[in-house]
């Protein structure tokens, strides 16, 4: 008899990167149950809905633009911040659906971005051994020993901020506040001030008459409601087992389950074994989903990933997040690519350049070039069209506020900035400034994949 799926079957599986040195055991189970009785942080209809414009993006029609934190954090929780990534955003998406001539479907890393995998289970700094710091909702970052125990109430105090944030992405969303208008006069600003300016300008300015010639007929944000509010989405990585279980509801509408901690969520390079407790615990949720694919996935096995998970082949279903580095992509994702053409599966192709191109500068941060970040998106795009894909989106690690952890870009950002203001908590981040070039770049891009399609389509 074929096995029945249910949220508590992963933990008959191996599972890595969940921590099992919780002190308490008895109290991770009591706040396990507790998260069962809380209400959805989202709700299954949202879900849905994203799935529908992820099938969009599957069939070429549309972008996905995925970006925020890499890991939040209960000090840096604010308001603020909260507004400012979610503002990033809208810029980015503005100028790649003009250059791309697509709607561009926005899903932040955010509300639930907090636990992370790593390389290794502890830490030892002059001779003290300690456990890794894990992520907000675990463990603290202060190398402490209380503050590493890794604490369950901590994924109270996640569930809460979780809370708080998605009912503030959804006043912004639906209040006002990401009026079309309102958006382009904030990037018309980021133009101005640029060094690099002169080279945005020329788009910049055409989505102005594009906005002009809009108003002058009468599609204003006050007769077209669109134009006044934004669809905006959440995902995290569900690497944490225990809460997704716990957040994970029969839909009283269809009967299905959804994992309602959040609208999409994905599976890390580092948990994606077939046989594994995270690959189960998604084939049972009804979230679109992704994927991470690094350089060591082969074709044969992405194939058996997809099966596996998208066994009907739903468009919107699964996205594929190619996390390669800008010097491996050309050996690699080609062979990815066209096993998925050639197979038929409707996946959707994205590309996260941010985590193969990490490196230790010389005054020991760890950063990002901006220049590889840009390579690898690139690239990406390139080597889609040369397999008949669709270049499908992009996953950042950013935010909206003037950090200085990854280097270069149009500032010239140098190493020995990166100690000014390196706040993350895990990785680096593209600063606003940077994530909002990166989207001018990759626009170019875009059109020029853009208008090569055109010609191929007329020849």
């Amino acid at each position: 008899m074929p096995e029945i799926w249910s949220p508590s079957g992963w933990r008959n599986r191996p599972a890595k990167h969940i921590p099992v040195d919780y002190p308490d055991a008895v109290a991770l189970t009591r706040v396990e149950d507790e998260l069962r009785r809380l209400p959805p942080l989202v709700f299954a209809g949202e879900a849905r809905q994203l799935r529908q414009r992820l099938a969009q993006v599957a069939h070429g029609k549309a972008f996905l633009l995925q970006g925020g934190d890499c890991a939040e954090s209960f000090k840096e929780f604010h308001a603020d911040n909260i507004r400012d990534t979610f503002r990033l955003l809208l810029q980015m998406a503005v100028v790649l659906t003009f250059a791309g001539g697509k709607p561009v479907v926005k899903v932040g890393r955010i509300a639930g971005q907090f636990a992370k995998p790593r390389s290794e289970p502890i830490e030892t700094i002059d001779g003290v051994t300690l456990p890794s710091y894990r992520g907000d909702n675990i463990n603290g970052q202060d190398f402490d020993p209380a503050v590493r125990t890794p604490d369950p109430e901590r994924l109270l105090k996640a569930y809460a901020q979780s809370a708080s944030t998605l009912n503030l992405l959804r006043a912004f969303a639906g209040g006002g506040y990401a009026d079309l208008y309102n958006v382009h006069r904030w990037t018309l600003g980021f133009v101005e001030g640029s060094p690099q300016g002169a080279r945005y300008r020329e788009l910049a300015d055409k989505i102005s008459e594009s906005l002009d010639f809009m108003s002058a007929i009468g599609l204003t944000p006050e007769k077209q409601p669109d134009l006044h509010q934004v669809e905006f989405y959440t995902s995290h990585e569900a690497l944490l087992l225990g809460f997704e279980e716990a957040m994970t509801r029969v839909d009283s509408t269809s009967g299905d389950w959804y994992d309602t901690s959040a609208h999409m969520v994905w599976i890390g390079e580092r948990t994606r074994q077939l046989d594994g407790a995270h690959i189960h615990f998604m084939q049972g949720v009804k979230n679109p989903i992704g994927v991470k694919c690094g350089p060591s996935l082969e074709a044969d096995d992405l194939i058996r990933l997809i099966d596996t998970l998208n066994p009907t082949n739903e468009p919107g279903r699964l996205t594929l997040i190619g996390r390669f580095g800008s010097d491996k992509i050309a050996q690699r994702l080609p062979a990815l690519m066209a096993a998925t053409e050639r197979e038929g599966r409707s996946v959707v192709w994205s590309i996260d350049p941010m985590h193969g191109n990490t490196l230790k500068a010389t005054n020991g941060f760890k950063t990002r070039p901006f220049d590889r970040i840009l390579a690898e998106v690139r690239s990406f795009i390139e080597i889609a069209g040369s397999e008949g894909a669709h270049p499908g989106g992009v996953h950042l690690e950013m935010t909206g506020q003037n950090v200085t952890e990854c280097l270069g870009g149009a500032r010239a950002l140098s190493e020995a900035e990166l100690s000014d203001r390196y706040h993350t908590h895990c990785d680096p981040r593209l600063n606003a400034d940077q994530a909002l070039e990166l989207a001018f770049l990759v626009a170019e891009k875009l059109k020029d994949a853009r208008r090569s399609e055109t010609l191929r389509a007329a020849s």
